[in-house]
C-alpha cells in the first residue's frame, strides 16, 4: 500500500524564506508523513511463497548432503559455541 502525498506550498509576495519553510513544515506535520515514515523505518516485508519454498528445499538438500558426508565419516561436528553478547 504506496500512497504518495503531495505538499506544495507557493511563497507569497511578501513572505521570507524562514516563514515559507515553517509553513511547509507545519503542513508535513500535519499530513502524518514523518510519523508514518518513522513507523515503517524497521520493518522488513516477509518473504514471498516462492522464497519460503525455495529456502526450504535448499534446507533439506544441505540437510541430506550432510547426512551422506557423515555416513561417509567426511564430516567433523563443530564444538558447541559458548558464550554469549
Amino acid at each position: 500500500m504506496n500512497s504518495k502525498t503531495t505538499i506544495e506550498v507557493k511563497k507569497t509576495a511578501n513572505e521570507n524564506n524562514m516563514s515559507l519553510i515553517r509553513r511547509f513544515s507545519r503542513r508535513v506535520q500535519e499530513a502524518g508523513i514523518i510519523v508514518t515514515v518513522k513507523g515503517k523505518r524497521y520493518n522488513e516485508r516477509e518473504p514471498g511463497k516462492l522464497a519460503r519454498k525455495n529456502g526450504a528445499l535448499s534446507r533439506l538438500a544441505r540437510r541430506a548432503e550432510i547426512e551422506k558426508l557423515k555416513k561417509l565419516g567426511k564430516w567433523t561436528e563443530r564444538p558447541a559455541r559458548r558464550g554469549g553478547r
